[in-house]
């Protein structure tokens, strides 16, 4: 069994000193990562192609059974405990306990038998930097409890019972993707996910001359959960415009250019654009797949800057912090391609950078967004690590 690495061992004995302390006892130790989405943005609601891996940011669970029915947590990050009862679950005024209930919740609507449980839980995923700490918080969740009462349930199962959570309980409509590669990751290698058929493969990213280097713009603008639902509605209609004449045709997936060229154009230009920024983006998971079998990684970068053109400007989900920081490193050679990664309005670029000058172009990139934008960038280096697991008896 693979140890933790080092730097979060001092989050690990954090808790689990917690832990004997606050309930006077020794509990099973589980990890589920945070994830990045290399290309393939927007598409998993449209059916259609994504790219994630799973990455050193991790959220650490700490568990063991109680003899009653109540589920009492600690959050580590927060300083901050919640008690309830497993017959009566409901949402919390906190919020962050709900990622944990919403999961136990649908456990026992799959008619588990589970008992009451103690938890204490915290991690160094970056909040509100769109790396889906709430995907590892239900993965590990889902995994824990699948460990500690033998339910049986399989790797799908779980990543299916964490979405269910977040759609149902906590009210975010997310799409399987965060909670995919949260328990699929594997090292060094990226997921080619199907979100039709949810059949994967692992591609391999095995680079001793480039890193992923994700810079956070640090703001999250009000429009993010709205014009993500109204991106899937736009992209729904589109599909029904389609299905006047392709009856066949239930998702963007299955959808070509000329049939939007033909059937969504002549109606509505924005749905168009949304349209045909998804069917590419698609079609750019493929390639890039093919790219990353060929070890080029030039070529890989570059669609990665095609991405962001798209998002930018067919599917208008950047903003002028995301633009910014793309369009600065685009001066330097070193930088094979950068795009803005997530839902959009904010949140963090992903950049591919030689290693050899990653210190030299973060740090001007830092300098350079301040100035232009007065505020602070962080910087988030990451390596792509194996998905949930048990970390210790």
């Amino acid at each position: 069994m693979k140890t933790i690495m080092p730097e979060l061992a001092k989050i690990v004995h954090d808790i689990e000193q917690t832990f004997n302390k606050r309930y006077n006892s020794d509990p099973l130790i589980f990890c589920s990562p945070g994830r990045i989405n290399l290309i393939g943005e927007h598409t998993d609601y449209n059916n259609g192609l994504v790219l994630p891996a799973a990455i050193d940011k991790y959220i650490i669970l700490a568990i063991a059974a109680r003899e009653d029915n109540e589920v009492h947590i600690f959050s580590q990050d927060y300083q901050d405990s919640y008690i309830a009862s497993l017959s009566h679950i409901e949402n919390s005024d906190k919020l962050w306990p709900d990622y944990i209930m919403g999961v136990i919740d649908q456990m026992q609507k799959l008619d588990k038998k589970v008992s009451g449980v103690n938890i204490v839980f915290g991690g160094n995923i970056p909040q509100g930097a769109g790396l889906s700490s709430s995907a590892a918080v239900e993965c590990t969740t889902a995994y824990a409890f699948n460990n500690l009462f033998n339910l049986g349930f399989s790797s799908l199962e779980l990543a299916k019972i964490s979405q269910a959570a977040e759609n149902e309980f906590v009210g975010v409509k997310c799409g399987l993707m965060d909670q995919f590669a949260s328990t699929f990751g594997k090292e060094n290698k990226l997921i080619k996910l199907d979100c039709e058929t949810y059949e994967y493969k692992y591609v391999p990213f095995d680079t001793n001359d480039y890193s992923l280097i994700l810079f956070d713009t640090q703001v999250k603008h009000s429009l993010a959960s709205s014009a993500y639902n109204e991106r899937r509605q736009q992209c729904e209609y589109g599909v029904e415009l389609i299905r006047k004449h392709h009856p066949e045709v239930t998702s963007l997936r299955q959808a070509t250019l000329e049939m939007i060229d033909k059937f969504v154009k002549p109606v509505d230009k924005i749905t168009y654009n949304r349209c045909e920024f998804i069917i590419q983006e698609i079609k750019r998971v493929e390639d890039a797949c093919s790219d990353l079998l060929e070890a080029n990684y030039t070529q890989f970068g570059h669609r990665m800057f095609q991405t962001h053109e798209g998002l930018k400007n067919q599917y208008e989900v950047s903003c002028e912090e995301l633009d910014f920081l793309v369009e600065f490193v685009k001066n330097y050679p070193e930088v094979l391609g950068a795009r803005m990664m997530g839902g959009g309005f904010g949140g963090c670029t992903i950049n591919l950078i030689e290693n050899s000058a990653i210190d030299r172009i973060s740090n001007s990139t830092a300098l350079a967004y301040e100035k232009a934008m007065g505020k602070q960038m962080k910087i988030y280096p990451v390596s792509i690590v194996d998905g949930t697991r048990l970390l210790r008896k």
